[in-house]
């Protein structure tokens, strides 16, 4: 009697919700409708914004061309092709006008121009216009300790609605990896669109990261050390990726900085047929009157690290190494040495990170045989890099590493991480012969580091021969010719 009482109520709850089905169906179909005009409208307002907008003082329409890069100022590799790619665009299409959106809300546009002169030697030909954005915080990873990628994915949206809401462009290109500004642009701004993707949000190699429960400085011990925790969060970044996936192929036009780029954005975007390599500008040529021959440290050696102090970088590695290096000078007797660290630093974190870094080389009782360089104008990083001997970089499967480039056009001998662009494009055999070296441990760049140091300085200065004439394919000019053929496809 008590199962068949089950069931019947069993088949009354089934015909309740099946009753439910089509009323369901069609309020959602409606709400959907709804939505479609909303967005419809909200488009068409913000093209009759842009069309009131954009009228020039002779009365004709111009294009407006706009950059996404909320972190114009920071003064890395990233910001030197923003304004190489700025430069190209002003030379083909002087016409036009030339927006950044920024959340640089602390400086003047002036101020940000003239700090690209000050750091990467680049001068604009034509005025550039400077959106600030108030909520950049919400890309900042610090608001985010958990479901870092989500939450800093989903403030960009509401980080370009902002940018949107200001000025609508015709061509909105992003030069800074935030791909969940792609529909919002195409889609309601009506623009055609374009990507720059120096480094994937997410990457395959992370998923095998998160998959064989390895610790990294995006996959925490606690994570690593539970089972459950780890798969939890390798489905969360196979969700992740699949949505990253979707808003990529929004793009009409796709550039990537190497070739380790370039097969993630492939197997992630799925948009091979408008995808191409676009090399970052190297300025190599600047670094051509830096004599070849050791203008050594005296009486001993200098070694120099380029590159932004963020987490990824890995300063960690190179300050162990160098202390792994400097007790094997006692038993071999090596000359005496100094490591210099100059990189940029976007704001507090990069500052803590820095802190964390000199309590590190005291922990290690090398702080006297440390030096920190912050945010230093050109000439005096030139001038570093013209004394040093081994320049070093630590990155695990870093995209590409302009400061890889700008080290062997200066003369210093590269020893960059065995993986990423300085492993698939940048430290390769020229015509056969040495360009530089690779590692991946605190014993290997130890030992690589002692390696080159006991060269003859006739070796050493082959190998800086053979560097110079490698790094010449990474040049702005290349830049310009690559990036103005991918992106003439927008300009149609």
């Amino acid at each position: 009697m008590a199962a068949a009482e089950r069931g019947w109520w069993w088949c009354e709850l089934l015909r309740f919700f099946y009753s439910l089905f089509f009323p369901g169906l069609i309020v959602c179909g409606a709400v959907c409708l709804c939505l479609i005009f909303i967005l419809w409208i909200i488009r068409v307002l913000l093209r009759k914004k842009k069309n009131s907008a954009s009228t020039g003082k002779k009365g004709k329409d111009q294009m407006v061309i706009a950059f996404f890069h909320p972190y114009c100022n920071a003064g890395g590799g990233g910001e030197r092709v923003l304004w190489c790619a700025l430069r190209a665009l002003q030379k083909k299409y002087p016409a036009a006008e030339y927006v950044v959106y920024t959340g640089d809300v602390n400086v003047s546009g002036q101020q940000i121009l003239d700090g690209a002169f000050r750091r990467f030697n680049i001068r604009l030909i034509h005025p550039v216009e400077f959106v600030f954005l108030r909520k950049r915080y919400l890309v900042e990873d610090s608001l985010y300790p958990y479901f870092t990628l989500l939450g800093q994915s989903l403030g960009s949206i509401f980080l370009g609605w902002e940018a949107l809401m200001q000025r609508v462009p015709d061509i909105y290109i992003d030069s800074m990896g935030y791909a969940f500004t792609l529909p919002l642009f195409k889609y309601l701004g009506g623009c055609r669109v374009g990507s720059y993707v120096h480094y994937p949000t997410i990457s395959t190699d992370m998923l095998s990261v998160v998959k064989n429960q390895n610790a990294r400085f995006n996959n925490a011990t606690f994570i690593t050390r539970n089972p459950f925790l780890s798969k939890v969060k390798l489905i969360y970044y196979y969700l992740f990726a699949f949505m990253y996936g979707l808003v990529g192929s929004c793009s009409d036009i796709v550039m990537v900085n190497s070739s380790w780029t370039l097969n993630h954005i492939l197997s992630l975007w799925k948009v091979g047929h408008c995808t191409n390599i676009v090399y970052p500008p190297c300025d190599v040529h600047t670094f051509l009157d830096i004599p070849l021959e050791e203008k050594k440290m005296a009486p001993g050696h200098l070694l120099v690290s380029v590159g932004q102090f963020r987490p990824e970088k890995n300063h960690p590695l190179q300050i162990r190494a160098f202390a792994k290096l400097l007790n094997m000078k006692k038993t071999e007797s090596l000359p005496s040495l100094k490591l210099v660290l100059i990189g940029g630093c976007r704001n507090q974190d990069d500052e803590f990170r820095v802190n964390q870094l000199r309590r590190l080389c005291e922990e290690l009782g090398i702080q006297e045989d440390v030096e920190f360089k912050i945010n230093i104008p050109f000439d005096e990083l030139k001038d570093y890099l013209s004394k040093g001997t081994i320049g070093l970089h630590t990155m695990w499967n870093e995209h590409f590493g302009i400061g890889v480039v700008e080290c062997m056009a200066a003369g210093t001998i590269i020893l960059a991480h065995n993986s990423g662009g300085p492993k698939l494009d940048i430290v390769i055999p020229y015509e056969g012969e040495v360009t530089g070296f690779l590692a991946e441990s605190e014993e290997g760049y130890a030992k690589t580091m002692a390696h080159i140091l006991s060269m003859s300085e006739e070796k050493r200065l082959q190998i800086r021969k053979n560097a110079r004439a490698s790094v010449s394919r990474f040049s702005d000019q290349e830049f310009e010719v690559t990036f103005l053929s991918s992106v003439e496809k927008l300009f149609k």
